[in-house]
């Protein structure tokens, strides 16, 4: 079994003829069942290497929370109907591959599970999932991810249609203990969820896509429900092989891949089929740190203590695309930047995994470090970890860099308000948008300034933000997933609020990523840019277009892992990663920066205890900063690795 480090020792990637295998076995299984399915097949950095529609298969999907919910819920992406459905599988399988490594092997079932406002989905009064809120990363409009090329697999991480799913239907694939890539199906027309998880269910777009992986499943020791988060088991799948209607090791099963059922979609393939990168190696865009990488002082600090080596993510020229240097707005110096991310590699190294396996692995971080401009001042990474992280840990940094600002307020309120469109009122094939409300960002300053007490929040710099404080006021409830109380000041109360039209969160970015839906699906010229934030014109037939928002141009994101990092009492910039573990995220940039704070002749520093917004107290429940594992470390019994900082 691998753990880690197969991709160097022997770089392995799918083949176009195994994408085509993969197709004609989802087909088949299709097939024996009457109906008609769109896939799409991604590598590991998320390439599109092929999709296809079986004849029959709908052109569009229908994005919508369970029945009883979605009747109550208009507006965000709620029940919109001119999406592709090779979006909605093309999402699936990203968030497959992205969220698999070798240490792990999950689908967007564990997704379905971790990212809703209860964990688990029908467990009332628990908190929200772990992931709550990731579902809005990855954007088609981040200046992170990457593009389809028009010419063929090149460096990724890369965009997701519709952010991440929480509909099952995307499956990892792997060769030989590594992922490789990951299928994504839609033939049910609903790209939904599951709320209610405790009884298994029968998902057509899930049993389609484990026939597709088929030769190419994941190793059982390493799938999700071999994985515990909070004390609770992850879910892989509701089916397995042996429920398929259709045999996929048959001969001759390859003969129902009929190449005239290949799709263009506009933004991720022109109809071919490909073969994938092999993650780690240059052509992939995340390779080892060399020596010649400028930045980095001696090439011997960044091995981990198992050998393995940092990584780092580069452009088509195998340059590094982020190495470390100074802030924009000369707040950071090229060297502190270098030690924050040294140094929180190196707790990482030492800390202890909570979702890989085998058990007693080290967390596998992304790390990053922003400026309060929201400019990248430095992106690493260690072997094997998540690929969503170099979009995620990144939209992080800036969430927290920019709430804890003094232009928040301003810059927020400024921002054109989203403009959701009348449900089921563009025809297919028609551009005959009818607006339905606005859902301006301004109400959200004063919402906050009211739920906390502090009438010049967001606009006076007095509350250190942690995205862990950040999401426990964007949540539907609060306290976090007691039913019936109120809604955070971010977030949409509930009966308005859905996991597609949660509140601020999304309504930054609305505008963009359906402007981006109406591009593919033909009904505007142009793409997005790449800018999330500031799109106006929406409901004036899909022309949206943007004003510059430099802070987030991918948004803002509400899971745990950043800390906004501080020299005496001003903000200067922001630390985060991303990696193994919600917990493990929060606690090592805040450990990492704490480090950097006790070097000879620094003054950097954790945000002051008294500015820290786990000191908000709001109905009787304060706000948390971090939360720090309990015996954190490998091989130590320290029980408390954050006490005092």
């Amino acid at each position: 079994p691998c753990t880690g480090s197969c991709q160097r020792t022997t770089p392995t990637r799918l083949e176009a003829d195994e994408v085509r295998l993969v197709i004609a076995r989802a087909v088949g299984e299709a097939s024996a069942r009457g109906e008609a399915a769109t896939i799409a097949v991604v590598d590991r950095v998320g390439n599109v290497l092929a999709i296809y529609a079986m004849d029959g298969a709908d052109a569009t999907l229908k994005i919508t929370s369970t029945e009883g919910e979605a009747a109550l819920v208009d507006g965000g992406f709620e029940r919109l109907d001119f999406i592709p459905s090779a979006l909605g599988a093309i999402s699936k399988a990203l968030t497959a591959t992205y969220f698999s490594s070798e240490g792990q092997a999950f689908t967007s079932r564990t997704a379905n599970q971790i990212i809703q406002e209860n964990f688990n989905p029908g467990e009332g009064n628990a908190p929200s999932g772990p992931l709550f809120g990731v579902q809005f990363s990855q954007l088609a409009c981040s200046d992170i991810s990457r593009r389809f090329n028009g010419v063929g697999p090149d460096q990724g991480s890369h965009r997701a249609p519709l952010g991440f799913a929480a509909d099952p239907g995307g499956i990892p694939l792997y060769k030989n203990g590594t992922v490789v890539g990951a299928i994504g199906v839609m033939a049910d027309g609903i790209y939904g969820l599951d709320k209610q998880i405790f009884e298994p269910e029968f998902n057509l777009d899930e049993i389609i896509a484990v026939a597709g992986s088929f030769g190419f499943s994941a190793p059982r020791d390493r799938r999700a429900d071999r994985v515990t988060a909070e004390g609770k088991t992850l879910r892989f799948a509701d089916v397995d092989f042996e429920d398929l209607a259709s045999d996929p090791a048959a001969p001759g099963v390859g003969a129902n891949f009929d190449a005239s059922r290949l799709q263009n979609v506009r933004g991720y393939n022109d109809g071919r089929v490909f073969a994938g990168t092999a993650f780690g190696q240059p052509e992939s865009g995340v390779r080892p740190l060399l020596a010649s990488d400028a930045g980095f002082g001696e090439l011997q600090d960044w091995t981990a203590p198992d050998g393995s080596p940092t990584y780092v993510v580069v452009d088509e020229n195998n340059q590094n695309r982020f190495p470390p240097i100074a802030g924009t707005d000369g707040l950071l110096t090229q060297e502190e930047v270098r030690d924050l991310l040294l140094e929180s590699m190196r707790f990482g190294w030492v800390s202890r995994s909570q979702v890989r396996r085998p058990v007693g692995d080290y967390s596998r971080l992304t790390v990053v470090v922003s400026d309060t401009r929201g400019a990248v001042l430095g992106v690493v990474r260690a072997e094997d970890t998540l690929v969503d992280a170099i979009d995620v840990t990144i939209q992080k940094a800036r969430s927290v860099a920019f709430f804890s600002s003094t232009v928040a307020a301003d810059r927020l309120s400024a921002v054109p308000p989203a403009e959701y469109l009348k449900p089921e009122t563009v025809s297919r094939g028609e551009a005959a948008v009818q607006p339905l409300r606005e859902s301006a960002l301004g109400p959200y300053v004063a919402q906050t300034r009211s739920f906390i007490g502090r009438p010049n929040a967001l606009a006076d710099g007095a509350i250190a933000f942690s995205n862990r404080a950040l999401g426990l006021i964007a949540r539907p409830y609060f306290p976090d997933g007691i039913l019936g109380t109120p809604n955070g000041p971010l977030s949409k109360p509930a009966g308005e609020w859905s996991l597609f039209s949660t509140g601020a969160e999304l309504d930054l970015v609305h505008n963009a990523v359906v402007r981006h839906i109406a591009f593919v699906a033909g009904l505007v010229d142009e793409d997005v840019g790449r800018n999330c934030t500031g799109y106006s014109g929406l409901s004036d037939g899909l022309q949206a277009t943007a004003s510059q928002f430099a802070e987030l141009p991918n948004g803002f994101t509400i899971f745990p892992g950043a800390v906004p990092i501080y020299r005496g009492n001003q903000l200067v910039g922001a630390l985060a990663s991303s990696g193994d573990g919600a917990d493990q995220d929060g606690a090592i940039p805040f450990l990492g920066l704490d480090a950097v704070s006790r070097k000879p002749g620094s003054s950097l520093n954790n945000a002051p205890p008294s500015i820290r917004a786990d000191q908000l107290r709001i109905n009787g429940t304060n706000l948390r900063y971090v939360i720090c594992p309990q015996a954190a470390y490998l091989g130590s019994t320290e029980e408390a690795a954050c006490e005092g900082l």
